[in-house]
């Protein structure tokens, strides 16, 4: 004959796996998921089936895990490091000196400090271009004689 498994609520607010009857099987429980787990364990109990194994508390490792380095090797990616290193501080001082030769004299030849922009003027709804009369245009065509 198969039982019939119920989870009800106490009067103390927690989770029980009862029979058909009301008779208490097993319980309480704080959650009614924790209840439902139970239920589920007996229910696989009563078909003869293992109990679940535990799980680990190992981490699974996707593919091989990776091998140590050796010694040479440490040491040659260390002296590759400190290669590259140095070539940096290197390149940087280089950089400095033609920031100041080439960049200064381009953009600040009275070493005035101030980005040098009447080369290049503005740009955009500030720009000169945009703000020409049309008046004065026109008569400024007309007295160069063109049409």
């Amino acid at each position: 004959m198969t039982r019939i498994l119920n989870i009800t609520r106490n009067d103390a607010g927690q989770h029980e796996i009862t029979d058909q009857h009301g008779k208490l099987v097993e319980g309480p429980f704080e959650t009614n998921a924790a209840a439902w787990k139970a239920l589920e364990r007996l229910d696989s109990d009563s078909a003869n089936r293992p109990p679940p194994r535990p799980k680990s508390d190992r981490q699974v490792l996707w593919g091989k895990p990776e091998k140590g380095k050796s010694k040479k090797q440490l040491r040659r990616e260390q002296k590759i490091d400190a290669r590259q290193q140095k070539q940096m501080k290197r390149d940087a001082h280089k950089a400095v000196g033609w920031v100041r030769d080439i960049a200064s004299a381009k953009f600040d030849p009275q070493a005035t400090r101030k980005f040098r922009d009447h080369k290049l003027g503005t740009f955009g709804a500030a720009s000169e271009v945009k703000r020409i009369d049309p008046a004065a245009y026109l008569a400024e065509k007309a007295a160069r004689g063109e049409r």
